[in-house]
């Protein structure tokens, strides 16, 4: 694996604990005074809808499964799904004849995920390990591409938005949350903010994740802020679709 694909050592260090204290049995995320991270943003989640584990070892600053609009029978694919709540919703709500895949790149929070699916006692869900800038999965696979938190933590996020690109079929779309940063701030601004692995200084401004996700071939890109995460920094919805047919050089002339 390129240095490039490899997560950053303090990265995978952060996330490491994070599962560790989630194999404890123990919340691993927000405290009782933080609002943008963890279970906090899944207020309406039902009885029965996910474990109580899962709830505890949630990580994101959203609930990407309330905006992607999921239906009966699609395939999902989960960027960075940790302890699996996110696929939990996701396979409830695709149903017996749709599935979802989960990419993470620790082994320790794949298990988690796994114990936590395995008590859900779900059989749609297919985990994955690797990294998000290389998805290990065939082109045109998926319909729709969520992810919680996690693209901000990549060092190669047009990578990423390619990859996404690529495995949607035609017509696909993503439903994000992430951090993103207001065009004001600078890269030191944001750094001055919280590191890489709290999922702040490695966040992308509006205008850039409209340009990444426009250069990776995706159409309709919308960033809507929801809450603030850090002075200048607010967790958003991220929404873009892949076109229904390729866009020609003469479609982007005239676009």
């Amino acid at each position: 694996m390129s240095e490039t694909l490899a997560p950053q050592q303090d990265v995978q260090d952060y996330y490491r604990d994070k599962a560790r204290t989630a194999a404890a049995g123990s919340a691993c995320c927000a405290d009782d005074t933080d609002t943008a991270f963890g279970a906090v943003n899944y207020a309406g989640i039902g009885p029965g809808e996910a474990p109580d584990p899962a709830l505890l070892a949630s990580l994101g600053c959203g609930n990407p499964t309330a905006v992607a609009e999921l239906r009966e029978g699609e395939t999902v694919l989960d960027l960075g799904s940790g302890a699996g709540l996110d696929l939990i919703l996701s396979a409830r709500r695709v149903g017996a004849d749709g599935q979802v895949f989960g990419l993470d790149f620790l082994e320790e929070m794949l298990a988690v995920a796994r114990r936590n699916i395995a008590d859900a006692e779900l059989d749609n869900i297919v985990l994955l390990k690797g990294v998000i800038e290389a998805i290990p999965l065939p082109a045109e696979t998926v319909d729709v591409v969520i992810s919680n938190c996690v693209i901000n933590l990549s060092v190669d996020k047009l990578a990423v938005c390619q990859e996404m690109s690529r495995v949607l079929v035609p017509g696909g779309r993503i439903g994000i949350s992430d951090v993103v940063a207001e065009d004001r701030l600078s890269a030191d601004d944001r750094a001055a903010r919280g590191s890489r692995a709290e999922c702040v200084a490695g966040a992308l401004s509006v205008s850039e994740y409209h340009d990444v996700l426009t250069r990776a071939g995706l159409v309709d890109p919308e960033v809507v802020f929801t809450h603030e995460a850090a002075d200048g920094m607010h967790a958003a919805i991220i929404r873009a679709r892949k076109p229904a047919t390729p866009i020609t050089s003469d479609d982007s002339a005239s676009a």
